[in-house]
């Protein structure tokens, strides 16, 4: 009787369908900006993302910045060239980014609905990252990228 019911409960585990994982997903190469996001996204997650102009100045300023990220569309010149010229001197690599709006999602100033699409997205034009997180294929390609624009 317990052989019977051994056997039963194997075959009743049998039956769960298995979930299948795309290898082409991953094959598929990783452009800038989805490696950007990606390495936003981990820094976030490990508090080392500094928003907005008072945090990044302080971080660019102590030291603390291994990147910084720029938005284009940002309307106020002096806001860009105190970023650009804080940069410079402390020589952290700055790359910008089309939309302050895409930039302010990816560094975690909205609302996320039951879906897990954005809400009440805030623009933020300055992202410093100042922890990357743990090793992940964004964070190299950022890297390749970053040294082959400084070579």
């Amino acid at each position: 009787m317990a052989e019977e019911e051994a056997t039963m409960e194997v075959e009743e585990t049998s039956n769960i369908p298995e979930i299948e994982v795309d290898a082409e997903v991953s094959n598929e190469p990783m452009d800038l900006m989805t490696a950007l996001q990606m390495v936003l996204k981990k820094s976030l997650a490990e508090d080392g993302l500094h928003r907005g102009l008072r945090e990044a100045c302080k971080a660019i300023e102590s030291r603390k910045a291994l990147l910084c990220v720029l938005a284009q569309d940002c309307d106020q010149a002096d806001y860009t060239k105190l970023i650009q010229a804080l940069c410079n001197e402390v020589n952290v690599h700055l790359i910008r980014v089309p939309q302050a709006v895409q930039l302010g999602e990816w560094a975690g100033l909205c609302k996320l609905d039951a879906e897990g699409t954005a809400r009440k997205v805030v623009k933020c034009s300055c992202v410093v990252v100042s922890d990357y997180g743990e090793e992940t294929e964004g964070l190299t390609i950022l890297q390749e990228f970053l040294k082959s624009s400084t070579a």
